[in-house]
């Protein structure tokens, strides 16, 4: 069945900061000009946000460049709590040190920034781009990088729906749409499955290093108005990544009416294959200085997403012939800050600026967006990462020998000394795994459904759902690796590393084990797809509007 096709001057492939900021600074660039830009931004989930998930507090300059009127009370922004208390502290099992605020870093500091939940944030974003005429389609997931006769990106392709999971075509089946672009600008976060395709076609990560990945956690809980703290930041080290020798680090975030958004972030480049981010993240939350935040509360939603990591050494090439990479499918998160939406803002302008000003010129697609890389190493953006580059490689060295050399090259920075070294990441994360049989399983403790949960309801909280009866989007390469290789080498870490239950290794009926994949638990964090250690899982978008359904994550 042929079919139908949409032509569009720019098509965004993703609804986060980057991607609506794109869409945004082009109609305002069309009504500032007088030259009308027709733009498409497509998003898989159900409806924008759906699939956001941050911590987050956010660095407003990104928006302050973007929307410069956005606090006006008419405009409603959701973005209201400053943050009022900043806190860092080293945990131990049952204790805690509060690091004194005038010896960390500048930078470090969060006082002029805001708590927010980016769900909701680009919500509004949202609205404030279709009301400049940008046409957003949610629930319509890219499945396919198009290309012209020579090699171009020509644009995207949706996925088809309604194919049932042994690929006949249901009643309900309807052909995915082709949406042809001159310039199509890839805004899918970190790990998209188009951002790999294109990394592959047009060798866009020659010459980088690998990118690093962190998987973070997060839940939402209405906590006791006594326990609650408007304005209040806290972020720790420690307990409990420094018991398996990984790390990462946590955050906590009152914000809202006795709202408190609370993570973990652990770093990808764990070496323990019995360490499961999910458990650690319900035992963190057991800690004394987090638990009584929380007694007497409840727990909302929970979610979980993969965050890019490799900082400035890891961003790839950014331009494509027809397109550009933009946000988190280049990598601009300040991994020390842990902050990335600003940057994801800017570039998302400057890569919009260089598509429209092509336009303008009467160019009609095809060629590289070079003035958007040229732009972005000169913005506040590459400051913004240079400055923290050898924070990230330097955890090589351990946790706390790592952040006490980070700790002295951001000094440095601050000083006006930017140090003469750039330290590198030599492995990617699925490279850092050992045999199982170097270490003992880790025994968690069982959840007490007050603090910690387990993983059933935790992803019955974040709403996942997808269509049952479809072809399971978790694609093994080799269907045979998972029993016969990482089983016995590294005892199969899928089963701890995905946060939502999706991987199991079940015993079959002739009493032999069976790799066993529950596709419609999958949150969308990715990151099966990165730190699988033979890369033999490719994940894949499902039908459009299936997976998650945050509310205001």
């Amino acid at each position: 069945m042929t079919r139908e096709a949409m032509e569009y001057d720019v098509v965004i492939v993703g609804g986060g900061p980057a991607g609506l900021a794109a869409a945004i600074r082009l109609k305002q660039l069309a009504a500032e000009r007088n030259h009308e830009v027709s733009v498409c931004l497509l998003e898989k989930g159900s409806e924008i946000g759906a699939h956001i998930l941050s911590g987050a507090v956010i660095d407003p300059i990104g928006l302050n460049e973007l929307i410069p009127d956005w606090k006006e009370k008419e405009k409603g922004a959701p973005i209201e709590t400053l943050v009022s208390d900043d806190q860092f502290l080293w945990l131990t099992k049952t204790g805690s040190f509060r690091f004194p605020n005038f010896a960390l870093p500048r930078l470090m500091n969060n006082h002029g920034n805001y708590i927010v939940s980016l769900g909701e944030v680009c919500r509004w974003l949202g609205q404030q781009a279709e009301a400049l005429g940008v046409e957003i389609y949610p629930g319509f997931a890219a499945a396919e990088v198009l290309y012209n006769d020579d090699g171009s990106v020509k644009g995207v392709a949706t996925g088809d729906m309604g194919v049932a999971k042994d690929g006949t075509h249901k009643d309900t089946y309807t052909p995915g749409m082709e949406l042809h672009a001159k310039y199509t600008l890839i805004a899918e976060g970190a790990r998209g499955s188009l951002s790999k395709m294109l990394f592959s076609k047009f060798d866009l990560r020659a010459g980088v290093d690998p990118q690093k990945f962190g998987i973070g956690l997060k839940e939402l809980w209405q906590v006791e108005p006594a326990a609650f703290k408007k304005g209040l930041v806290v972020h720790s080290q420690g307990w409990p990544l420094s018991e398996t020798g990984s790390s990462g680090g946590s955050f906590m975030y009152h914000f809202g009416e006795n709202l408190v958004a609370i993570g973990l972030v652990v770093h990808l480049s764990y070496e323990n294959p019995y360490l499961s981010p999910f458990d650690e993240f319900q035992r963190f939350k057991t800690h004394p200085e987090v638990a009584k935040y929380l007694k007497g509360g409840k727990r909302l939603v929970y979610g979980s997403r993969a965050i890019n990591e490799g900082g400035v050494q890891s961003v790839p090439k950014l331009t494509f012939p027809g397109g550009a990479l933009i946000g988190c499918s280049a990598g601009f998160v300040n991994v020390p800050r842990i902050k990335g939406s600003h940057n994801a803002i800017k570039s998302g302008m400057l890569g919009a600026e260089a598509a429209f000003e092509a336009l303008v010129a009467g160019k009609t697609g095809g060629d590289e967006l070079t003035s958007y890389p040229t732009a972005l190493k000169a913005s506040w953006i590459w400051k913004d990462l240079d400055k923290v580059r050898n924070v990230k490689p330097a955890l090589k060295w351990g946790t706390v020998l790592g952040t006490l050399y980070g700790g002295f090259d951001m000094w440095c920075h601050d000083l006006g000394i930017r140090l003469p070294w750039t330290l590198h990441h030599h492995k990617a994360d699925h490279e850092t795994l050992r045999p199982a049989a170097e270490f003992q399983p880790i025994q968690y403790p069982r959840p007490d459904g007050v603090l910690s949960f387990d993983k059933p309801s935790s992803v019955f909280l974040s709403a996942t759902n997808h269509e049952e009866n479809q072809p399971v989007h978790l694609k093994l390469r080799d269907p045979s690796i998972p029993i016969a290789v990482n089983l016995p080498m590294y005892a199969e870490p899928a089963q701890r590393y995905c946060p939502a239950g999706v991987y199991e290794v079940v015993t079959a009926d002739n009493g032999q084990p069976r790799f066993q994949i529950n596709a419609q638990n999958c949150v969308h964090c990715k990151t099966c797809d990165i730190k699988d250690p033979a890369q033999n899982i490719d994940w894949t978008v499902p039908e459009g509007g299936g997976g998650p359904n945050y509310p205001n994550m």
